[in-house]
């Protein structure tokens, strides 16, 4: 009886009867030999069909099969170095074939198609082999990040989404009703991590996060998956060590185990491959000197765009960190610095080959007093905030934690030019659909 295969799993088949159930990629029709193109979710593979091998309407069926057809074909597994696919070098004899469904008109062809009109088929867009492979390095990334953080002692600890408040601005929040009083899609878990690490130390939340934001770059999204660890007892040098060694680990692990993706995609990887620890430090002044030798000086006290991210990050091989912002720049919990408040604790990480800004974080606000002075400038309602103010006067110590875009680092690793697809339904600026 035949074995059934995964495609992923050819290399170690050879020889064998198999069983593959797929749909239809592509075809070349030869006459007697119909060469298909079959995808099963794990890869692609070429599978042969020869009229003297199948029953007549196995082969039948073999000539009328459309573009993303589902089927069933069974027959011998094969080494054959010039097979393509992915991973490529091996085929199917194929003995019989049962179509489960047969296909006409399928939306997305091989020619060129606009990005609305991909994007109104998002859902159908998934299965292009570029897609595919974004989506498995995504996966790979947002493993990566969970393994390391489990396996140096982070605890996951899930942060609620419906919220009471604001974390980062209160322009940028999607309001609804919560039994008659206003509640808002959470912006980011990081007050309440700041809570759960009196308790565990360290943790990490990882899940959606909104930002209702009207912006149209390449770099952002309405909704979009974020991790975010927090330390007790951690300053800013700690903060800076762990996101170092944290990204190295998820760049290291997919160009270990997502290789194959990574060449669909056509990924340059050797500037992957040079991102290891340390990271360069630079500070929000000293990027300035790099934005006015460039030609795109910026005011201090202003927080960098995107353009601005992209000159600093274009002068490292690696990725960047940059500390010190100003604090009127930054979120009220940032800690200042004691002999020269103007500037807070706060890193940024930016990608370099002008990605930008993946990670963002710093040293949170220890005191008490402090906090409850923010909370007034920035003119946040007090009684929102009075669980986070209690964390200070109940066994208040220093700590610090950070947040990690899972699409702006799938997009970098990827070498994408926009966020849009690397997630599988995106959510952007007027676009809720499908």
């Amino acid at each position: 009886m035949p074995r059934d295969v995964r495609i992923e799993e050819a290399p170690k088949f050879v020889g064998e009867e198999v069983r593959i159930k797929g749909w239809l990629y592509g075809k070349v029709d030869k006459g007697k030999l119909q060469f298909l193109q079959v995808r099963d979710g794990t890869g692609i593979i070429q599978a042969v069909v020869f009229q003297n091998n199948v029953p007549p309407e196995a082969f039948e069926a073999a000539r009328q099969v459309g573009q993303e057809s589902s089927l069933i074909l069974e027959g011998t597994l094969k080494a054959e170095p010039r097979a393509p696919g992915i991973p490529g070098g091996y085929e199917v004899e194929v003995k019989d074939l049962k179509v489960l469904q047969f296909v006409q008109d399928y939306p997305i062809t091989p020619k060129e198609h606009g990005i609305e009109f991909l994007m109104d088929h998002r859902h159908l867009w998934l299965r292009s082999t570029r897609q595919w492979a974004i989506m498995r390095v995504r996966a790979t990334v947002i493993k990566a990040i969970r393994d390391w953080l489990d396996s140096h002692g982070f605890l996951n600890i899930d942060s609620p989404i419906l919220t009471p408040a604001a974390c980062e601005g209160t322009t940028t929040l999607f309001a609804t009703d919560y039994f008659g009083q206003p509640a808002y899609l959470s912006q980011s878990g990081q007050l309440y991590n700041e809570a759960t690490i009196m308790a565990f130390g360290k943790v990490y939340c990882f899940g959606p996060t909104f930002r209702a934001e009207k912006s149209r770059t390449r770099r952002h999204l309405m909704e979009f998956w974020m991790v975010e660890p927090e330390m007790a007892f951690a300053d800013l040098e700690d903060c800076m060590r762990v996101e170092e060694e944290l990204v190295t680990y998820v760049v290291q692990t997919v160009l270990r185990e997502r290789a194959n993706e990574l060449k669909v995609l056509e990924r340059d990887t050797s500037p992957l491959e040079k991102v290891e620890p340390p990271f360069p430090r630079i500070s929000y002044d000293e990027a300035l000197e790099i934005l006015k030798e460039a030609g795109e000086p910026l005011e201090w006290g202003e927080d960098f765009g995107a353009p601005h991210e992209t000159i600093i990050s274009l002068r490292f091989e690696k990725p960047v960190f940059v500390h010190h912002y100003p604090t009127k720049a930054k979120a009220f919990y940032m800690e200042p610095e004691p002999d020269r408040p103007e500037v807070c604790r706060s890193v940024d990480l930016l990608a370099p080959e002008g990605y930008g800004e993946i990670i963002g974080g710093g040293q949170r606000i220890s005191d008490p007093n402090l906090l409850e002075q923010r909370i007034k400038e920035h003119n946040l309602p007090r009684e929102a905030y009075q669980w986070y103010i209690d964390l200070r006067k109940f066994g208040t110590v220093p700590h610090s934690g950070f947040g990690l875009g899972v699409e702006r680092t799938v997009a970098w690793i990827c070498g994408l030019q926009h966020i849009r697809e690397t997630i599988p339904f995106p959510r952007t600026l007027g676009r809720i659909y499908p």
